[in-house]
């Protein structure tokens, strides 16, 4: 099995699963970049997490050439074959599949877990989670409280390159030596124009302000100072 990504828009990674001649791709905003890394193969399925157009825009163009499977939460129904809720299983490519909600960015955000692979749309990034647009802070709260304590050798895989922005916010607010090196890290593969992601569980649990957050009033303080950051 090979996990790659299609960069999309300015910050967007687009996801492929591929094994035995088969092709996922996880949130495709742009069906362009994706018909030009696939050229001769196949797409076969399509797993969204939520409704955002930077992660949904491409579907139909793609669904419509390929044929392929989509897979995605109740907000996305328009393009979906299979509709899902927190909890499901599902398999592809003889992996199994399990749905985590991780709502709060948007009402049905969901995640997706793949044995040790976490693909998490915009719930979690390094260093950082999504706006809570819903403004549904516990709803957000919760969702991340399910993927920190998922076991630390999970790989995480964001939809978005927001790393170091990430991380000099969250400079701002905790302190500590993995955070450092970290953001040296990060910012020297920025500076060579090289992605930084995925990440880890064990990661974010010493870097991330959104996973150290003691409680839901520290998160939205958080939240807030990010959002004016």
């Amino acid at each position: 099995m090979n996990i790659n990504y299609i960069k999309a828009f300015n910050d967007n990674y687009i996801w492929t699963i591929e094994k035995d001649g088969k092709t996922l791709v996880v949130d495709p905003g742009d069906a362009s970049p994706v018909i030009d890394y696939l050229k001769n193969k196949n797409l076969d399925y399509i797993l969204l997490t939520h409704k955002h157009m930077d992660h949904v825009g491409g579907v139909e163009e793609l669904k419509d050439r390929y044929g392929a499977k989509v897979f995605g939460p109740l907000e996305t129904n328009e393009y979906n074959d299979i509709t899902l809720k927190d909890g499901d299983e599902f398999e592809i490519f003889g992996e199994n599949f399990k749905v985590i909600l991780t709502g709060g960015h948007t009402e049905e955000h969901i995640s997706y877990l793949m044995g040790d692979k976490l693909f998490c749309g915009d719930a979690l990034f390094l260093a950082g989670c999504g706006r809570v647009f819903t403004n549904d802070y516990k709803k957000a709260y919760d969702g991340l409280n399910k993927l920190k304590n998922l076991a630390e050798d999970t790989v995480v895989y964001p939809a978005h390159e927001y790393s170091l922005a990430n991380l000099e916010f969250a400079e701002s607010v905790i302190s500590n030596e993995d955070l450092d090196r970290e953001y040296e890290r990060v910012k020297k593969l920025r500076e060579e124009d090289k992605i930084t992601l995925p990440s880890t569980i064990e990661k974010e649990k010493k870097i991330n302000p959104f996973f150290l957050a003691r409680d839901l009033d520290e998160f939205i303080q958080y939240r807030n100072k990010k959002d004016n950051f």
